[in-house]
């Protein structure tokens, strides 16, 4: 088998022909003798130091470039020692050309307190929106990404820096609709030129490609905040629908296109990812969850396998309250579970989700195991999540939910050669 139909194989809850080895990278440092010279011309005597991912393109300011290219070379060094990769897309998205858009900052004083507060205004036909956050100054680790100097509509460090989040109730909703729009012209040429670049680089390795077209809950929060997304359903919660009936069809067109069934897109994706770090019971109760999650889940589900494809969903945290649900709304494949941060029981999740009715991703910690475990905790972990998960099939092991770049490559060593010693 490749790595695309070891991975399909495993998704559609088959037993490939070992388990396999998936490893995200949000920023991972990489030992010497794996990277590669920068494609980029500012950068042409630099190695690139960190890996990341083409799925953080749109929501995430990165210390570093990150190209197609550096997409590709990350993929041929995990293939080079036996692991699986994806190669991973963002399709992007624009604002309505009426819209008019000021950034400016600004410095507020309360008494012997100084801050910076970044804003952007959005003029749009139905009225002003706001979004203001506060400017921190902290000294930011070697590969972590940055606050921006602006402020992104989508963005996670708005939410605990947000002094004035974009929307508070409805009459920001109309508003809204102006910011959630398809791409330029421009744009759609230039991710179409990607994918046709893409497809014959995944056809060429024998690599999958999946498409983050979907942000559901996700967007709702960075969007109001989590406080205000969670009053905003527990106290008005036909405003809360709406807004999520905006997210979704913005989310409903950005799948299309992925999938080859808007624009002139030319397809060539095999999982459509819907983001859900921000839906778990951390936030939601599973009543909340039923409401204003599953009925478009579902319909993302029926879309999706109507075109040949397969979907994920990504929830570190309450899986094991979710898992029903995510099944029930047609749900491939889980992102991720945990042992640790989840406090999650293999082998009783193993037992309530049965055999092939959805495909799992994870086992490996990686902020406790990997960052501070000895060789032995990791083999451990490896060895029991491959024995309580994969004898039926559907799993894939991963570390939750990446490799950082405090992540060390000793550590990745001792999983990786705990792996191989249960792929034999």
């Amino acid at each position: 088998m490749n790595s695309r139909e070891r991975l399909l194989t495993a998704i559609d809850g088959g037993k490939p022909d070992h388990v396999p080895l998936l490893c995200w990278c949000f920023g991972w440092e990489p030992p010497a003798h794996l990277r590669w010279r920068a494609s980029d011309p500012t950068l042409t005597s630099e190695a690139v130091r960190h890996w990341y991912t083409l799925r953080l393109e749109h929501i995430h300011t990165l210390p570093q470039p990150w190209t197609l290219e550096d997409e590709f070379c990350r993929v041929e060094r995990w293939l080079s020692l036996g692991l699986d990769d994806v190669i991973e897309v963002s399709p992007p998205w624009g604002i309505d050309p009426q819209v008019r858009v000021r950034d400016w900052q600004e410095t507020s004083t309360t008494g012997a307190r100084s801050e910076t507060l970044l804003g952007r205004t959005y003029e749009t036909p139905a009225g002003e929106l706001r979004h203001v956050v506060r400017r921190t100054h902290e000294e930011v680790p070697r590969g972590w990404v940055l606050q921006p100097d602006h402020v992104p509509l989508f963005e996670d460090m708005n939410i605990p820096r947000g002094v004035e989040h974009a929307v508070s109730g409805a009459d920001d909703l109309h508003k809204l609709r102006f910011l959630l729009q398809d791409a330029s012209p421009t744009e759609q040429a230039a991710y179409a030129q990607r994918m046709t670049r893409i497809k014959r680089f995944a056809a060429d390795k024998g690599v999958l490609v999946q498409a983050w077209s979907a942000f559901g809950l996700d967007a709702v929060v960075w969007l109001c905040g989590v406080e205000g997304a969670i009053m905003l359903a527990m106290t008005e919660p036909e405003v809360m629908q709406e807004l999520v009936d905006i997210v979704y069809a913005f989310d409903r067109r950005r799948t299309e296109w992925a999938l080859g069934l808007g624009y002139d897109a030319v397809g060539g994706v095999d999982l459509i990812v819907q983001r859900g770090w921000y839906s778990s019971t951390e936030f939601w109760s599973p009543q909340l969850f039923r409401r204003f999650v599953l009925p478009h889940l579902r319909e993302l589900a029926d879309l999706v396998h109507g075109a040949g494809a397969r979907l994920a969903y990504t929830m570190t945290t309450g899986v094991a309250a979710l898992a029903e649900l995510l099944i029930e709304a047609g749900v491939d494949l889980l992102y991720y579970i945990d042992p640790v941060q989840d406090d999650l029981d293999l082998a009783a999740f193993r037992a309530a989700i049965g055999a092939g009715r959805l495909a799992v991703a994870g086992g490996v910690n990686t902020s406790v195991t990997l960052n501070s475990g000895t060789d032995d905790e990791i083999r451990q972990a490896v060895h029991e999540v491959v024995r309580i998960m994969a004898p039926d099939g559907g799993f894939i092991l991963a570390p939750v939910d990446a490799l950082f770049p405090d992540t060390p490559w000793r550590s990745v060593e001792a999983m990786i050669a705990a792996w191989r010693e249960v792929s034999e």
